[in-house]
């Protein structure tokens, strides 16, 4: 089963039209993928961040409806792909049955100066777990 977390949609996300702006949604995709390396990785941010790192390679979103002030999101995220340093995941948001946005994330896990480096084995295989648990 994908990861899954409830997003409401706060007056800090909106822009004056009333929507999300839409950096927010880059915001609350952090989030989710820092709650999830907590939760079903076993492995927080705070643990990994003193001497390595996980930040954003590359990032490619399609938004396909605005979300309001008061809405709900599911966002799902679901890993495509482990590579050596890299991990691919998808990521999409859903207010009741209507998308959101879709985003797919690849992550680099890096050293302390920024030079990526492999991920500790205790954690691909615990990537690859939950990749196994989604397909």
């Amino acid at each position: 089963m994908p990861f899954t977390r409830k997003q409401q949609i706060k007056f800090r996300h909106c822009d004056p039209a009333g929507i999300v702006f839409y950096p927010r949604y880059f915001e609350m995709i952090n989030d989710t993928v820092e709650v999830w390396f907590d939760e079903s990785l076993g492995h927080s941010f705070a643990d990994i961040h003193p001497q390595n790192g996980v930040p954003t390679g590359q990032i490619q979103t399609r938004f396909t409806a605005p979300s309001r002030l008061g809405d709900e999101l599911t966002i799902t995220l679901e890993v495509q792909k482990v590579g050596t340093a890299s991990l691919t995941l998808n990521l999409t948001a859903k207010s009741a049955d209507e998308p959101r946005f879709s985003a797919q994330a690849t992550l680099i896990y890096v050293d302390s100066q920024g030079k990526s480096e492999p991920w500790p084995d205790a954690l691909r295989k615990r990537i690859h777990r939950e990749m196994e648990t989604t397909q």
